[in-house]
């Protein structure tokens, strides 16, 4: 019996030791980056792929932050916000459509957002650089749903070229999603011809140390 239990420990033991996927660098303990940018160089990507057109766009009005332990990444919180009036396609007269009370509303609803709720599937493609799923509750136009993002996250200690960016330690994160705009209570009789109902969503933003 002690030896089964023997067993047992040390198999939980090495579970816990293979789930806190972290990084290996200078840094150490929980840190707090925001993204908000004022050189307006973070993005977040959206593309609608149909028969007769594909439509791509941007939004630069980000806000909010994460926070987690470096050593165990499984501890990641936060929320990622964009402005809807912030998202543009190329066609002035799209994007007013797109904003408009038959599309996104964004009078209404003025923001988009991605919280988290937790992180799996974490791999270790180098000693600053992470792989995974997380999922959060997305929410747009006045509803809330579960979304499963996949993510690149790579943790910048502070060196003479990050220094040209910002002061301080800097978080790559790339992550990418799709959305049914139908789930989201947004139709419109061209959905599905001229726009898509399934958008690809790619963010691609820099985390600045708080």
């Amino acid at each position: 019996m002690n030896r089964l239990t023997q067993i047992f420990a040390i198999l939980v033991f090495v579970s816990t030791i293979s789930l806190a996927q972290g990084f290996k660098v200078k840094a150490s303990g929980e840190k707090s980056f925001t993204f908000f940018d004022q050189y307006g160089k973070n993005q977040v990507t959206f593309f609608s792929r149909t028969p007769l057109e594909d439509i791509t766009g941007t939004a630069s009005a980000i806000k909010g932050g994460v926070k987690f332990d470096v050593s165990n990444f499984s501890t990641l919180s936060g929320k990622i916000t964009i402005d809807v009036a912030s998202m543009k396609t190329g066609i002035d007269m799209r994007d007013e459509h797109m904003r408009s009370a038959g599309w996104l509303d964004a009078e209404k609803y003025p923001e988009i957002s991605f919280e988290i709720k937790s992180v799996s599937g974490i791999s270790k493609s180098a000693d600053n650089r992470l792989t995974g799923k997380v999922l959060g509750a997305y929410t747009m136009h006045g509803v809330t749903k579960d979304v499963a993002a996949d993510f690149n996250v790579t943790y910048l200690d502070e060196n003479e070229q990050t220094k040209m960016r910002a002061p301080g330690d800097l978080l790559g994160v790339r992550a990418s999603f799709n959305v049914k705009l139908s789930d989201y209570g947004v139709s419109h009789m061209v959905i599905g011809n001229k726009v898509a109902d399934e958008i690809e969503v790619s963010v691609n933003v820099i985390g600045y140390i708080q």
